[in-house]
């Protein structure tokens, strides 16, 4: 092995397991469940935190969790999470719950300028934790008569439990001091896990004010070394020119590769963005889909049935520059072909491709224009997506 693949692999930590969870029900029977039965503490942030009746089903478990002496953070992005109104916010804590808002760079009374806390992390008692891509609103769950955003969560326990604790102190603090470990993370679980269950496991991070580019670095390295097959869901994929780079070299040296994007979008802007880059897509031999049941929320992307990455990053400028992200890599073949598995029947029964054939009939003058203008302010509204001007209520 070269120097490069030991550096690489030396960040991964070893003693991990690790399960595939699906968005909507699924999700958050599990995330009320740890919080029901978390007894030191719990760590939640979120980009967003809505209050309706997911959001209140979760604050009502966290207020119980209080009521045990648990310690509870919760850190919402100060953007995304506006629905959080000041009475909210005061049932929050009145109850002893720890609530703030991910402050950025700079705000007034009508400006906001800085980066987003766009990852979606829990941890409770230090132990257990699940990292995705899924907010805390009523979209992304399971209600009467509506179906949830097709997203995904990966429940983890283990040795990276630890590190992602750490984050979510440091991500606290503000990024300003430097906490000391807790006793608890001084001690050595024993985790017991059996051989077949243990996933090597990475914390992955883009912040682009603490210099962090991790997550980009992860798709840079799948795309380098694919040698058969990659399969990648993202939400909102608009591929900046490295990235684009890597995915036509591997196409052209017969690497596989599958997009699956959104059918139906919450925004419409980066949709159109996309259909954009529809025609280099197919042209450069890329297969393309597109998701039909809901809205695709998903940010996953599986390699040569050994290993994935999965979290909070959309393959586009504003996870790369604009937000703070979280993904996790994982390298476990059994793992890794069981979420093939898994993918593969959503794009057979859930998807329809786009092909040369049905893309050149879709499309007229109008809808290229737009497409394209769409593409071109999609390409520099990272430059601008952190500055928002606010109208106080």
């Amino acid at each position: 092995m070269d120097k490069s693949k030991t550096e690489i692999n030396r960040k991964y930590s070893a003693s991990n397991k690790v399960s595939l969870i699906l968005g909507g029900k699924a999700y958050f029977d599990l995330l009320l469940n740890l919080i029901n039965n978390a007894t030191a503490s719990i760590q939640l942030q979120t980009y967003v935190f809505e209050n309706d009746t997911t959001g209140n089903l979760v604050a009502d478990a966290l207020k119980n969790a209080v009521k045990r002496n648990v310690q509870v953070y919760l850190l919402a992005d100060g953007y995304a999470s506006q629905s959080m109104s000041t009475d909210y916010i005061h049932s929050l804590t009145e109850t002893g719950i720890q609530f703030r808002f991910f402050e950025p760079l700079f705000k007034s009374k009508n400006f906001y300028f800085g980066r987003r806390l766009h990852h979606k992390i829990f941890v409770a008692d230090e132990k257990f934790a699940i990292v995705g891509g899924i907010n805390i609103a009523d979209r992304y769950n399971d209600i009467p008569d509506v179906a949830a955003w097709l997203d995904f969560a990966i429940y983890i326990e283990g040795e990276v439990v630890t590190q992602l604790y750490q984050l979510c102190l440091k991500t606290w603090d503000g990024f300003t001091t430097a906490r000391r470990v807790t006793p608890t993370l001084q001690k050595e679980y024993n985790y017991n896990f059996k051989p077949e269950e243990t996933s090597l496991v990475r914390m992955r991070r883009n912040d682009w004010v603490r210099g962090k580019n991790e997550i980009s670095r992860t798709y840079i390295e799948m795309l380098r070394n694919a040698t058969s097959h990659i399969t990648i869901f993202c939400s909102y994929f608009i591929p900046g020119k490295i990235i684009r780079k890597l995915l036509q070299r591997a196409a052209k040296k017969g690497v596989k590769i599958r997009v699956v994007t959104a059918g139906p979008s919450d925004v419409m802007l980066a949709k159109y963005a996309e259909r954009w880059m529809y025609d280099w897509l197919l042209r450069n031999n890329i297969e393309l889909y597109e998701y039909q049941t809901t809205v695709l929320h998903a940010k996953i992307a599986v390699c040569d049935s050994e290993w994935l990455t999965i979290g909070s990053y959309n393959i586009n400028n504003i996870s790369a520059y604009a937000s703070i992200e979280l993904n996790l890599d994982v390298k476990n073949v059994k793992f890794a072909t069981a979420t093939e598995s898994l993918l593969e029947d959503i794009i057979q029964h859930q998807c329809i491709a786009i092909t040369k054939e049905t893309h050149r009939f879709s499309k007229n003058i109008f809808k290229q224009f737009m497409q394209w203008c769409s593409y071109q302010f999609i390409r520099v509204a990272f430059y601008l997506i952190t500055f928002y001007y606010k109208q106080k209520g």
